[in-house]
């Protein structure tokens, strides 16, 4: 069974940076996407980064892009949230996630299509 495990949240002042991990064990597919997802008080979960392991391409949604980094160490199974220049508003509930190529279309980062998922870490800007 897939299990996902975040770690490195914390509080940090806005302008500053924050580092994501999530360690991956179990078997998921032959090549599948690992992502990161958020969810603020009030707000609906949504897709921040991922990436795809058969050709370690990316995707970011618009509010993150050029401020993260995804990444992933695939003998280790771990992938990485490198987040710079944070905001207030990054703050929120972040989530690793996986799925599979046949899992939908992980691409789009909607929540349907990702069938594992871990518990969540808190990310806190102050300003």
């Amino acid at each position: 069974q897939v299990q996902l495990v975040e770690s490195g949240g914390g509080s940090v002042q806005a302008g500053g940076s924050l580092s994501l991990s999530c360690a991956a064990s179990g078997y998921i597919d032959s090549t599948y996407y690992m992502s990161w997802f958020r969810q603020a008080p009030g707000k609906d979960r949504e897709g921040v980064a991922a990436i795809y392991t058969g050709t370690d391409i990316t995707f970011y949604s618009d509010s993150v892009k050029g401020r993260f980094t995804i990444s992933l160490d695939a003998a280790k199974k771990t992938v990485s949230l490198q987040m710079n220049t944070l905001r207030p508003d990054d703050t929120a509930m972040y989530y690793c996630a996986a799925a599979g190529v046949h899992s939908g279309a992980p691409y789009l980062m909607r929540t349907r299509d990702y069938p594992y998922w871990g518990q969540g870490t808190q990310v806190t800007v102050s300003s």
